[in-house]
């Protein structure tokens, strides 16, 4: 399919691919395709929902780099002394941060309280009670986006700033992505129109009214921004020749420690990126609504793709395979 039938396919699409924004790809540390669709521009930045994850993995790793994290094997209880746990609580002692980044942190109740944690004051705190639980540490995955805010508490606490400043100075600044604000607002008719509205947003990061960004969600990128994040993450934690990320954490952070079930497509898990198949070296963080940085080192290309919101899309590696990779290589 030659670009100018992809892009009047894209355009077009009443399907799974109406509500694409943007797609970039870099190979050999070059743009080799970039394309923007309803209205948008290719530097205006998208709400990438659970993209957001992999980016605090990789914000982890930086920290981790710095020794401001020792080891992702300290509990997380102590990180914050004066949090106080609940009568009768013990497994929350138990948990670290590796059971963060491998979602096999336990959690009370069988959902996740989002109307609690999202309308408090301190949503990691709030995060902190959801945490635990009488089940003890069984080693199961559970996908909790809630739980993750946790890291964003650990960051601040074991950097002294902020994570949105220490994002912008780490990791965003040196790719070339633009500086980054906290939104600000976190009230729940703004969380709504964050989540619903079609238009582009700023070089923002929902945070709560501590100031601290949203850890499992709303990061707001371009497709070129995710692009560039996986090219990092493609040559091992190097982009345009400057370390940003160790190899040995990039190496870590790839490494499957799971196998997941039918919900999410029997892919491995690593450190919140995803590896969609045993015999190959494909790696990707996945956001609902489409978003994706997928990362190919056998083919040596890494592909962002940003959307406005649509349930029940999940998935794009395949899009990506199918009809991106063919203009690319």
């Amino acid at each position: 399919m030659y670009r100018e039938e992809f892009h009047n396919y894209v355009s077009e699409s009443k399907g799974n691919e109406s509500n694409i924004c943007q797609i970039c790809a870099i190979s050999g540390g070059e743009i080799a395709y970039e394309d923007s669709f309803r209205g948008f521009k290719p530097e205006d930045p998208i709400n990438v929902n659970s993209v957001t994850k992999g980016v605090m993995a990789l914000l982890t790793g930086i920290a981790v780099d710095k020794g401001t994290i020792k080891n992702i094997d300290e509990r997380v209880m102590a990180f914050f002394p004066d949090y106080q746990v609940k009568r009768g609580e013990k497994t929350i002692y138990d948990v670290t941060i590796r059971h963060l980044l491998t979602m096999t942190a336990p959690y009370k109740g069988k959902s996740e309280p989002w109307k609690k944690v999202c309308t408090s004051g301190d949503w990691t705190k709030a995060a902190l009670d959801f945490l635990g639980g009488r089940k003890g540490i069984t080693g199961e995955f559970r996908y909790a986006t809630l739980g993750i805010q946790i890291l964003a508490g650990i960051i601040e606490r074991t950097t002294g700033g902020k994570c949105i400043d220490f994002a912008n100075r780490n990791l965003f600044l040196p790719l070339g992505i633009p500086e980054h604000t906290i939104h600000g607002d976190s009230s729940k008719e703004d969380q709504f129109d964050f989540f619903m509205n079609k238009g582009p947003r700023k070089n923002e990061w929902y945070s709560d009214p501590q100031g601290t960004v949203t850890a499992g969600w709303g990061l707001c990128v371009s497709g070129k921004d995710l692009a560039k994040i996986g090219d990092m993450v493609l040559n091992k934690g190097i982009y345009a020749g400057m370390r940003i990320v160790s190899e040995e954490w990039i190496t870590q952070m790839l490494t499957p420690h799971l196998k997941l079930g039918e919900r999410f497509g029997f892919m491995e898990y690593g450190y919140l990126w995803y590896k969609p198949y045993e015999n190959k070296e494909v790696y990707a963080a996945i956001g609902d609504s489409g978003n994706i940085i997928y990362v190919n080192r056998e083919m040596d290309v890494s592909v962002g793709v940003t959307g406005t919101f649509k349930p029940r899309i999940f998935d794009r590696v395949e899009f990506i395979e199918k009809s991106v990779l063919p203009l690319v290589v």
